[in-house]
């Protein structure tokens, strides 16, 4: 375990041993002082709660749900099923009954107990599962299929025993829990301690933020079973302290899910900005580089020439110019340096010479974003290079604008042009139409024998 991700366990360690003793300080009060076993009657309320669990629980569902087609885990498989079961069986068993109805059926309210129970025993499977599945999509709708057949068995079995059933409202002569009620709590409470370990055991090894989040909410829950498990019967209108601890470990389950999406978010952005460090280099440095070694062998072999030297000297001040290129456009995307001044200390050194003189025109109306900034650099790069290759100008401009609300970037220049074809002119013109494209951009070329080319890009709205 790395010393990062060993101080993180031991910070949420110590803050789950402060929570439970808190937790189960406030429980013993609650078990031993009666006066505080009591619930509020307040139906309104009850369908708030249930509605706002419902909804977090199917958020969670969803979230998991979209991380398992992408990356095809097992594990976000069953969290996903274990969240979808909990609001499916919110929504079906306690929300919907009593749109009509003032209470639940009988049926109603035991379907809704061993809906909750299923789902606190996907999710506390969840942590142990290993592996992926292959067939990302048919596999989690094959599930979803075979979760919702599952509550409308459910369903039908108790309304089969319904005459069976114990009562799940208080009566005068009846004010505690049946036993099997009792048995099931016991059970739910086991099954989210269960859960409490597996995510933390997963956080430990594994490091993963949203393991972290997971256990906490396994935590709460953990208490809200226990808490039900010792209040009284009570109308299935009432609200308990259970209840509001099953709200807040909601409320808890949706900020770490979050954070791990924003998280996601993070790494596929450094991800790309890697792809795109990797690409400046293979473009430009690489090139040059490899024929220097190539240049280097000839000597290596023997065969020295004046052509030879010169050309290895030429490749090696054409390297180190592509290094600082390099690093301009780097450091103007990563926010280090002003876009605009790494642009114009670029054509500072293009120009040293004075084989060519550039005009840079820059509205500071235009904003770039940090993705931007590098493929237009890269695009005005390639295009003056074209410039001094083949078009024998003596001015070129660039020019970075707002025209009728659109941002466009143009290179110009007063060259020698060339005839337009259907396929391109040319593999640098081919560069900056695909590096355009990977911005949203779009790029049009027009020349014409002996009055010069025009580059224009017009970045996406």
């Amino acid at each position: 375990m790395r010393r990062d991700q060993r101080a993180a366990y031991d910070a949420w360690l110590s803050g789950e041993i402060l929570l439970f003793g808190l937790l189960g300080a406030a429980l013993g009060l609650f078990i031993e002082n009666p006066i505080l076993r009591h619930s509020y009657d307040v139906p309104g309320l009850g369908l708030v709660l249930d509605t706002a669990i419902m909804v977090a629980g199917g958020i969670v569902a969803v979230l998991a749900g979209i991380r398992f087609s992408v990356e095809g885990r097992r594990f976000d498989l069953l969290l996903s099923g274990g969240f979808f079961v909990a609001a499916a069986s919110l929504l079906l068993f306690e929300i919907v009954p009593v749109i009509d109805e003032p209470l639940p059926s009988r049926v109603e309210a035991w379907a809704a107990i061993y809906g909750g129970l299923g789902a606190a025993a996907l999710i506390a499977i969840a942590p142990f599962v290993r592996g992926t599945s292959s067939s990302r999509q048919r596999t989690l709708g094959n599930a979803v299929f075979v979760l919702l057949l599952s509550l409308a068995g459910i369903w039908l079995v108790l309304r089969w025993l319904a005459p069976e059933l114990p009562g799940l409202v208080e009566t005068p002569t009846e004010p505690d829990a049946p036993v099997l009620l009792t048995g099931l709590l016991a059970v739910q409470a086991l099954l989210s301690l269960l859960a409490l370990i597996g995510f933390g055991l997963r956080f430990r090894n594994q490091g993963s933020d949203l393991d972290r989040w997971l256990a906490s909410a396994a935590t709460l829950s953990l208490f809200s079973a226990l808490y039900r498990l010792f209040t009284p019967l009570m109308p299935s209108t009432a609200v308990s302290v259970g209840d509001f601890l099953r709200v807040i470990a909601y409320g808890v389950l949706l900020v770490g899910v979050w954070r791990a999406i924003s998280a996601a978010e993070f790494g596929r952005a450094v991800a790309e900005e890697r792809a795109r460090v990797a690409r400046e280099i293979h473009d430009g440095l690489a090139q040059y580089l490899f024929a220097l070694a190539t240049h280097a062998s000839l000597l290596e072999s023997g065969r020295i020439t004046p052509e030879a030297v010169s050309h290895i000297k030429t490749l090696a001040v054409t390297a180190q110019q592509e290094a600082r290129f390099a690093v301009l456009a780097l450091s103007s995307a990563g926010g280090s340096a002003p876009f605009d001044s790494a642009l114009r200390r670029y054509v500072e050194l293009l120009t040293a010479d004075g084989a060519l003189e550039v005009d840079v025109e820059i509205d500071t109306r235009v904003i770039l974003a940090p993705d931007e900034q590098i493929e237009v650099f890269r695009i005005v790069q390639e295009g003056l290079a074209n410039v001094r290759k083949h078009a024998q100008a003596e001015r070129a401009e660039v020019r970075i604008v707002s025209r009728d609300g659109q941002r466009l970037v143009a290179v110009s220049d007063d060259g020698t042009g060339f005839e337009e074809t259907g396929n391109g002119a040319g593999h640098g013109l081919r560069n900056i139409r695909q590096r355009a494209a990977s911005i949203a951009g779009a790029a049009t070329i027009s020349s014409r024998p002996g009055s010069g080319t025009v580059v224009e890009v017009a970045l996406r709205a």
